[in-house]
């Protein structure tokens, strides 16, 4: 045990002192075939594997933390801009922040850069997707980057309308019809006398959608199709509110007026209108009028519409629980086109014209929802 003291008296002076220590080469020996120095080394050992437990907890935990962070984030929706857009949107945010607790934000922007978004998670949900008809939607979707949910609003629908009076005229306001035979695209060209515009009064004006969306693309490559960009100016509004506006105004004064409409909408709720005839949808002419470079477009009824609630491939895999509710969401066409009609007449904020549908409303969206978030929707209204 002498031998080992020694040993330990040098090991320790080995370890304390900054040069270099002769030792007691026996007493070294001895320490290193002792078990009980073994201790302190099954000791490190230990310490190792604790604080590898431990690290692998941390980032195990790290993970967790950093998932549910990402899920407090709030969820960004797409400002649309067209009134069934805006109003939708109020509404699912209100399902989701109400029934959910989830945060929701806007984030603005034209069809086209909200899809882009969307399928790299800038923007998580567009309320109101046209789905099919951009190729931007088509590659992102064929990629997996974005889904289409549901079928909210059946009984959709596009094209170039003109007010019922233009066509059969209207006794009782005075008005006589100044074209009557009016039936079809092919007609306009005759027609352009009827439809002129006040900046360039040997063309008609045609009323198309505002730039930046996937319709304004169309409607442009249809005026090609259909040969009439020698005869039609192709006036693009500034806003879908600006549509609007346009669209009402020659109405109320009972002017013509051609424009580029859709359904859902307060403007056919609220007026007689005329839906011009175009030839039967062809898929391959449809590509080339979504292809604003195609230099040959050729003319085509747009595609049946199908709108769904396009979400990214993200959100899917986050919020499993919204997807479902997203799958059951179901605007009665005629019941949204009178809301519509009602918030466009008040001059609402969609967000106030989504509450009173809510309240005036449970039939409807309680349909979509379990019945404990339902209840929580409709105690917070």
């Amino acid at each position: 045990m002498s031998d080992i003291a020694d040993g330990l008296g040098t090991w320790a002076a080995h370890h304390t002192e900054a040069k270099a220590v002769t030792t007691n080469r026996q007493g070294l020996l001895s320490i290193v075939s002792d078990p009980f120095f073994f201790a302190p080394f099954e000791v490190s050992m230990k310490s190792i594997t604790r604080l590898l437990g431990c690290s692998l907890l941390a980032l195990g935990l790290l993970g967790q933390t950093a998932g549910a962070a990402e899920k407090n984030a709030p969820i960004q929706f797409g400002a649309l801009t067209w009134e069934s857009g805006s109003l939708i949107t109020e509404v699912l945010r209100t399902l989701v922040e109400k029934g959910y607790g989830y945060r929701t934000d806007t984030l603005p922007g034209s069809t086209v850069s909200l899809e882009t978004a969307l399928a790299k998670n800038d923007i998580q949900v567009i309320a109101e997707e046209w789905t099919g008809r951009s190729p931007v939607w088509v590659k992102a979707e064929a990629d997996g980057k974005v889904l289409g949910l549901g079928n909210i609003v059946k009984g959709a629908t596009e094209g170039w309308w003109v007010p019922e009076y233009v066509i059969k005229g209207d006794a009782a306001k005075g008005i006589k019809p100044v074209a009557p035979d009016l039936k079809s695209v092919a007609d306009l060209a005759r027609y352009k006398d009827v439809f002129k515009d006040p900046e360039s009064p040997d063309k008609g004006r045609f009323l198309n959608s505002p730039s930046g969306w996937t319709s304004e693309i169309v409607n442009t490559q249809k005026l090609k199709a259909y040969g009439l960009t020698d005869s039609f100016v192709n006036f693009r509004t500034g806003s879908g509110a600006a549509l609007d506006a346009e669209v009402a105004s020659a109405i109320r004064r009972g002017k013509p007026v051609l424009f580029y409409y859709w359904s859902p909408t307060p403007l056919l709720g609220k007026y007689k209108l005329i839906k011009l005839e175009e030839p039967a949808f062809d898929a391959e002419a449809w590509k080339t009028l979504t292809d604003a470079s195609n230099p040959n477009p050729r003319g085509t009824s747009s595609l049946a519409a199908t709108l769904s609630i396009g979400v990214s491939a993200e959100f899917s895999k986050q919020y499993p629980e919204l997807v479902s509710v997203f799958k059951n969401v179901d605007f009665p066409i005629d019941l949204l086109n009178r809301t519509l009609g009602e918030m466009s007449d008040k001059h609402e904020d969609p967000g106030v014209a989504a509450a009173r549908f809510l309240k005036q409303h449970p039939e409807v969206w309680k349909a979509w929802l379990p019945a404990d978030v339902a209840a929580k929707v409709s105690h917070s209204l």
